[in-house]
């Protein structure tokens, strides 16, 4: 079932459950799902793929992650708990995010694979190279992890 069947569905209980902030927030996945598919109808006919959608969802998430900064450092404490709880939602329809031993893995995986084309170890001159490496594997593995995370187990490994 494709992220936006399951969006679909989701939404359809949320209303019959009379949940209004769940409703609320699948309806905005659902607008911003449509709005990706209408922008990539201008470029190609083809239906949205499973990755662009999951990078609509990852899209949304980072919004909201960087508004709860936001509203913490204003002293909103009620709307940063309401951003939190769209997170939640949100983080249902994407896969489960990699843990932290096995981005670790995957980090290492890329700097070998960088060093063994290279000759040598990589350094942080190198670093978009192994980012790169990681992303694909990622991507290949159908995993997910926030970009910021991957950038600061990269750097660690590099330094």
């Amino acid at each position: 079932m494709t992220i936006e069947e399951q969006v679909r569905q989701a939404t359809i209980a949320a209303m019959k459950a009379r949940e209004s902030e769940r409703t609320t927030t699948l309806r905005m996945v659902t607008a911003a799902l449509k709005n990706k598919a209408i922008e990539k109808r201008a470029k190609s006919p083809e239906p949205l793929t499973e990755a662009e959608a999951q990078q609509v969802l990852a899209g949304m998430i980072k919004q909201r992650r960087d508004s709860v900064e936001q509203f913490t450092a204003g002293n909103r404490p009620e709307l940063a708990a309401k951003e939190t709880a769209e997170i939640a939602i949100l983080e249902e329809f994407l896969p489960k995010a990699l843990s932290p031993e096995a981005l670790q893995a995957l980090v290492q995986e890329a700097v070998a694979e960088v060093a063994a084309a290279s000759g040598q170890k990589p350094t942080a001159r190198e670093m978009g190279q192994v980012m790169k490496a990681v992303q694909a594997r990622l991507a290949s593995g159908g995993h997910r992890a926030e970009g910021r995370v991957v950038s600061e187990a990269v750097k660690a490994a590099l330094a």
